[in-house]
């Protein structure tokens, strides 16, 4: 079975040093416009504080993430971050780290030390969940059939992303990769069910 690690809680943690405090924030999130909703939240709660640094991995191929210094050192921030991520091996996680300065220089090794820190004890905090890999189909069917769509996506622990249940309904479910060719031949069974697969 195809599976990845992520978090289905949110969590905040501080970490002193020096006089610097850090405020650490973890985030499920599945997109990059959820990422963006969380930093302006965490922004809209501390708009006084001097850095907004984060890191996020996103997806299960592992290939959508960013590290994010926001005016510390190059480095120092945003790739301590990831690097907490990545050594859990988890997705679809953000994490925000709010530096209050306290006065004290921290040097670029003090910095990368506190920004891992932070990161890591706000992951201390949230459990990792183990997910099926899913991909992802839009169903598109006359109400008549819906019992039978339904009892198809229940039976192979499918995820029902979005719907929109009128007389003509749309549906965006996840189909475990483990058991995808079954489902969808199931599905193409269902007389007058539309099956497109969304990238």
């Amino acid at each position: 079975m195809e599976v990845y690690f992520t978090i289905d809680k949110t969590a905040v943690a501080e970490f002193k040093d020096r006089g610097s405090k850090f405020l650490a924030y973890v985030f499920p999130v599945k997109t990059p416009e959820a990422v963006k909703d969380c930093l302006m939240e965490v922004k809209k709660e501390h708009p006084k504080a001097t850095h907004h640094c984060y890191a996020y991995r996103l997806g299960t191929d592992g290939n959508q993430f960013r590290a994010n210094d926001d005016g510390e050192p190059s480095g120092s921030a945003g790739k301590p971050i990831l690097g907490q991520i990545d050594s859990k091996q988890l997705t679809d996680v953000l994490i925000v780290v709010v530096r209050y300065f306290g006065g004290t220089l921290l040097g670029v090794p003090g910095l990368i030390n506190a920004y891992k820190l932070s990161a890591s004890m706000v992951l201390q905090l949230v459990p990792a969940v183990q997910k099926n890999i899913e991909s992802k189909y839009h169903l598109t069917f006359d109400y008549t059939i819906m019992n039978d769509v339904m009892m198809v996506v229940k039976q192979n622990n499918c995820t029902v992303l979005s719907q929109e249940l009128q007389l003509f309904c749309t549906m965006d479910i996840g189909v475990p990769r483990s058991n995808e060719e079954l489902c969808l031949l199931r599905l193409r069974d269902i007389h007058g069910l539309e099956i497109k697969q969304v990238k």
